[in-house]
């Protein structure tokens, strides 16, 4: 049976580290085994920024080409935009009827999500959208009309495969079994953890490194890196597996990373220098990655590789939603035709 992924990630930013370590290096490797859909997730996005619909439309373009410079091949992969599949809207609008109110509030990766903005913002129930509530249902909709079977993710989104997963079966259940329940596939280093300590890097968090960052946005961001508070002087021993500059010298620095744990442990490393030597290693993992993006800037290829992307994958979602309307019974004008 063919085997196809389905992935992608909301435009609400430049993509950082933890992007890269946790999803996108291994999407570059599964592009070479896996028919591959990227999806650039802009609807879903809109789901906490539907005030600000310039922050998406910009996002859409810079998303595609961190993806493009982290090694991507539009020859390999079908990167295209989720608003300009129309048949991923008509199939949640279907998905809408399988899924209770209450099934939704009970997911795991929806209530996380829930009491982290109401930390940072703030928001009590009342303000959370319809949106918002029933995105796993758009994300089930993206998945299955591509007749996704593969789903590369991290262990905090398994709740919304398992999701996908009853949606399907319900679906089956009433109209035949013309959907395939999708699978998790997860990455060892499903997430990376902020430079501030917390175990997810974020965006909002404002704790992330950027694949774009400047060679002194980075001296600053990791000089602020919470390192082990029991080391007070520069040769006090310390444990550097509590250490974020430790954390990302095994990221970046892997050839040297034992002597940087055992001079960290005997008192022979200070932190400050440890913070610079992390510096350079970290300027010099970004720089070729910044390199390949300002190329394909100057190379004026995004806007083309991301419409003929767009239109590849509007072509397979037409034919899962021809199947999908002839077991729902409403394949009307087909019918008419006849």
């Amino acid at each position: 049976m063919e085997k196809i992924i389905l992935t992608g990630l909301r435009p609400t930013g430049n993509l950082h580290l933890g992007h890269y370590f946790g999803a996108v290096r291994n999407w570059v490797k599964l592009q070479e085994e896996y028919q591959t859909y990227i999806e650039i997730a802009d609807v879903q996005a809109l789901t906490d920024n539907f005030n600000n619909p310039e922050k998406v439309r910009k996002n859409v373009k810079e998303v595609a080409l961190d993806f493009l410079a982290l090694g991507l091949d539009p020859k390999k992969v079908t990167i295209f935009i989720q608003s300009a599949i129309p048949e991923i809207a008509e199939l949640t609008v279907f998905y809408s009827n399988l899924v209770t109110i209450a099934r939704l509030y009970r997911n795991p990766t929806i209530k996380t999500e829930i009491k982290q903005k109401k930390e940072l913002f703030g928001n009590d129930g009342e303000s959370l959208t319809y949106g918002f509530l029933g995105y796993p249902v758009s994300q089930a909709a993206d998945i299955t009309v591509f007749n996704g079977n593969l789903i590369p993710v991290g262990e905090d989104q398994l709740p919304l495969i398992e999701q996908c997963r009853e949606i399907v079966r319900k679906f089956n259940h009433i109209y035949g079994d013309i959907l395939r329940e999708p699978e998790a596939l997860l990455d060892k280093n499903a997430r990376i953890k902020g430079l501030d300590g917390n175990e997810k890097m974020g965006k909002s968090l404002g704790n992330a490194i950027f694949l774009v960052d400047d060679p002194e946005t980075v001296s600053k961001k990791i000089m602020s890196a919470k390192t082990d508070p029991q080391k007070i002087k520069k040769d006090d021993k310390a444990d550097p597996e509590v250490c974020m500059v430790y954390y990302y010298h095994k990221l970046v620095n892997d050839n040297n990373i034992s002597t940087v744990c055992k001079e960290c442990q005997n008192g022979m490393r200070g932190c400050v220098a440890c913070k610079k030597e992390l510096i350079e290693h970290m300027v010099e993992f970004l720089k070729p990655i910044q390199e390949k993006r300002k190329e394909l800037e100057e190379q004026k290829i995004v806007d083309q590789i991301l419409k003929e992307g767009t239109q590849k994958a509007q072509e397979k979602a037409k034919e899962t939603m021809k199947k999908i309307k002839e077991s729902m019974k409403i394949d009307y004008f087909d019918e008419i035709s006849k």
